[in-house]
């Protein structure tokens, strides 16, 4: 791990990565947290974000996306796996272009300067014997062959540009038939790409796995040979110790997404045991109901001592900064020590005034006590994208967001 080093008045980190965005939810952001009735849920937050994902054009997504991926990037973070579903027309119709939304979130995130891993997800189904309903349509695909095909043209289309990448994902275990996840896996080895998916987020998530196949989602990821040193497990929220002990043995990621989680009330996941058996964690955006990296970090040692009623519990801050840097970046398929991006924080923030010049102070200080307001300059590729702590760009693509509000009747 390349831990952080004092430079004058800035405080310098390698590149942060966020490994699990749905950047077009920006759009959600304090839209969805008043109650409003009856006791609301993942699944009554799901409702509200199908009737968003029903409506966006692909000039929307763009728009939405490129101020997600600024804010982002003013926060910090230098490389975003965007988990990508959202594919056809409303009613379920490819475009012309079937890579049209895809290209519209590389655009936003290269635009806004990010080095992006597109990881174009697999959709089949409602759940079990249940055809897509409603916005599901835009998300699915009439067989695997047909997202393998347009993996392949994304790959081919944006090989000339060093700060996209292409990975593969399966949307669920409820989403996709079984059939399909070594299929997807498969390609994903041949291919050496990263492969994610959302895992055991929600108890019914996994009530319906056993109901369906008599296994839970990570046994079942298991005994189809997806599990590998390439797979992320997206949230890994409800896992029983030898569901952590298989994504251990496999050098498996999980994508840990306290902000959201928090916010859908999904649950808190075992980190301490998925550390302890070996799996490895790095952290992601999700919905951007937040969008700092610095919170999502400290967050999974903060919520485990919650859990535990005791301190120093899942990770200290050389762990923590592994999930932030190193770690991400293996996780949506880039090495970070051949990338030159950086982090500037401002040394004389008030939370970060006199920290310790020692490696261990560093480390201590950017994890327990750095925020966005301590960013100062933010380089991807040797290319300045926020500069005296302002993204470049970052008038534009408020402009953009704003205008894409009011088209969608909700600015």
């Amino acid at each position: 791990m390349t831990r952080p080093r004092l430079d004058g008045d800035r405080i310098i980190l390698p590149g942060i990565a966020s490994t699990h965005s749905h950047a077009f939810q920006r759009a959600l952001r304090a839209r969805t947290q008043r109650r409003s009735g009856a006791r609301g849920s993942f699944w009554s937050w799901r409702g509200l974000m199908y009737e968003l994902a029903r409506q966006v054009t692909p000039e929307d997504v763009f728009d939405l996306s490129r101020f997600a991926f600024v804010e982002l990037a003013a926060c910090g973070v230098t490389a975003v796996g965007e988990f990508h579903y959202l594919h056809h027309q409303p009613d379920g119709t490819p475009y012309d272009d079937r890579l049209a939304l895809s290209d519209a979130v590389i655009a936003a995130a290269r635009d806004a300067g990010l080095r992006i891993t597109l990881l174009r997800v697999h959709y089949e189904r409602a759940g079990r014997d249940a055809p897509p309903v409603g916005a599901q349509r835009r998300f699915s695909d009439a067989d695997v062959a047909s997202t393998l095909r347009d993996i392949e043209a994304l790959s081919a289309r944006h090989a000339g540009d060093d700060g996209v990448r292409v990975g593969v994902a399966a949307h669920s275990v409820r989403a996709v038939q079984r059939s399909s996840l070594g299929v997807l896996a498969g390609a994903a080895r041949a291919h050496r790409m990263p492969m994610h998916a959302h895992v055991s987020e929600q108890r019914r998530e996994i009530r319906e796995c056993l109901a369906e196949h008599g296994l839970r989602p990570v046994e079942l990821l298991a005994e189809e040979a997806v599990l590998d040193g390439r797979f992320v497990a997206v949230h890994a929220t409800h896992l029983r110790p030898h569901e952590a002990r298989l994504l251990g043995q496999a050098r498996a990621f999980a994508s840990v997404c306290r902000t959201t989680e928090r916010d859908l009330g999904d649950g808190l996941p075992d980190v301490h045991a998925l550390r302890r058996e070996g799996a490895r964690i790095c952290l992601g955006t999700d919905s951007h109901a937040v969008s700092c990296p610095f919170e999502e970090s400290r967050a999974i040692e903060l919520d485990e001592r919650t859990r535990a009623e005791a301190r120093h519990v899942a990770a200290d801050a050389d762990a923590l900064l592994s999930a932030m840097g190193a770690d991400g970046y293996e996780a949506i398929g880039w090495d970070g020590r051949e990338t030159d991006d950086e982090v500037h924080l401002d040394a004389l923030d008030p939370a970060l005034v006199g920290t310790s010049a020692s490696p261990e102070g560093l480390a201590d200080a950017v994890v327990w006590g750095a925020s966005p307001r301590a960013v100062r300059t933010v380089r991807v590729a040797g290319r300045t994208i926020v500069e005296d702590g302002r993204h470049v760009r970052e008038a534009e693509a408020r402009r953009g967001y704003l205008a894409a509000l009011r088209r969608l009747g909700i600015g």
